[in-house]
């Protein structure tokens, strides 16, 4: 979703100062839990077969990549990836893209699947995930535990955060963002004091508490929390103890710590300009084309071209994307558009639309609007507007989607906002 850009406004949180060597040195103390085990049943037809995490985003990358690549390049090299559902392209991506990292020096990304060490069950909530685990964290004896969302797409060095957990001696800190007020209802709602400590947590309240001073904002949660590791041990021992607790973050162990311990807020912000950084909760399929879209655009707020923050990924060799023919009506093309490693634009034109790695299209079509998933063919004379078109997905010539509404509903899944969501399965009908 969109998230206002309020440079001007005053930050609700003050702005964590500390050196650069200090960051790191916390950071080569921490610990990353990345929780990526969840369906991601709003995002429809896209998580039929994989989880939300292992969803292609931005042309080459999957959503996790951003939260790895987060860690990394905050010099957090030690990270564990908790998966459940639907977890083997996640699991796949994480074995062939993420294991470059050297376990002679410490470094790691371990996939820690569901393994029902503790009980006969799968995790009961992002509590309980860490708790069946507790063996495997202390084993890597960590100062802090930064416990993190993988199905958000940002971009954030953690370093300051971590100095902001020590600096104004946090027991847990919780990172933060500015939200639409009509859109909290679907956050972790804080309420914080002067000193910006934590002095109310609402799960998805239906009425949530504004920001003082600006009543369209509220304090949602990122999904990130940052611990004092011996804390976190204790409290995952406590709540697993309690049969009444639903064992999850935002329900009972963050409520639960206000009034008895520092719970600190940390937004993220810029740290030099104080504007709210770029984040989205791609948790919808409005939400997901929305955020792809946005890298379309001549200047888009997500710099994904940043070779000072890059975002890594495993990615096929693929040659270089190629237009061909140079005739009227046959002409390959694509304006406004973000071309992947393989595509073959043959007497085709694409508008205003992201087509992922090894994408075929042939001639006499027209794109527009549209993601094209890896390993898709559009056949001759198509049109296809306003559509995703997921994973190897073959639309048959002469295939129109998007001109006629009533035909697209009874076809393909039409989201609120009047977009289509296209499968395999769906296209394999036509033929």
């Amino acid at each position: 979703m969109d998230q206002p850009d309020h440079k001007d406004a005053k930050s609700p949180v003050s702005k964590p100062v500390a050196p650069k060597r200090y960051e790191r040195r916390l950071s080569q103390g921490t610990l990353a839990i990345i929780m990526a085990g969840g369906r991601g049943e709003r995002l429809k037809h896209l998580t039929a077969n994989r989880c939300k995490p292992a969803t292609q985003f931005g042309g080459k990358f999957r959503i996790i990549d951003f939260v790895l690549s987060n860690c990394v390049n905050s010099g957090i090299r030690r990270v564990s990836v908790l998966t459940q559902y639907k977890s083997h392209s996640l699991i796949r991506h994480l074995q062939r893209g993420w294991n470059f990292l050297r376990g002679e020096f410490g470094e790691f990304i371990e996939i820690i699947p569901a393994q029902q060490q503790l009980s006969e069950n799968w995790y009961q909530g992002t509590a309980d995930a860490l708790y069946q685990n507790l063996s495997i964290m202390k084993l890597h004896r960590p100062k802090l535990i930064l416990v993190l969302a993988g199905d958000h797409i940002y971009k954030m060095d953690y370093g300051p955060m971590l100095a902001f957990h020590r600096e104004s001696k946090a027991d847990i800190t919780v990172g933060v963002v500015e939200v639409p007020r009509q859109d909290a209802t679907g956050f972790g709602v804080m309420t914080i004091d002067d000193e910006h400590r934590v002095v109310k947590f609402s799960e998805k309240p239906a009425n949530p508490d504004c920001i003082p001073g600006r009543e369209d904002l509220s304090l949602g949660s990122m999904g990130i929390y940052v611990f004092d590791a011996n804390l976190l041990f204790s409290l995952l021992e406590e709540d697993a103890a309690d049969p009444e607790s639903s064992h999850d973050f935002g329900k009972n162990i963050i409520p639960q710590a206000i009034g008895k311990l520092n719970v600190m807020a940390y937004a993220f912000r810029d740290v030099v300009t104080r504007a709210q950084q770029y984040w989205r909760d791609v948790g919808t399929v409005d939400a997901f084309y929305d955020a792809n879209m946005e890298l379309v655009s001549v200047d888009p707020e997500l710099n994904i071209y940043d070779s000072q923050w890059p975002i890594w990924t495993y990615q096929r060799q693929q040659p270089p994307a190629k237009f061909v023919f140079n005739e009227d009506g046959r002409r390959g093309m694509a304006i406004d558009s973000v071309v992947s490693g393989g595509c073959i634009i043959s007497g085709a034109e694409v508008v205003g639309s992201l087509l992922f790695t090894n994408v075929r299209i042939n001639e006499r079509s027209y794109i527009e609007k549209s993601l094209l998933f890896p390993d898709v063919t559009i056949g001759a004379d198509c049109i296809v507007k306003n559509a995703i078109i997921d994973t190897g997905g073959v639309v048959p010539p002469g295939t129109k989607i998007g001109v006629d509404p009533a035909e697209d509903a009874r076809r393909f899944y039409v989201t609120e906002k009047g977009r289509l969501l296209v499968t395999r399965d769906m296209l394999a009908k036509l033929s």
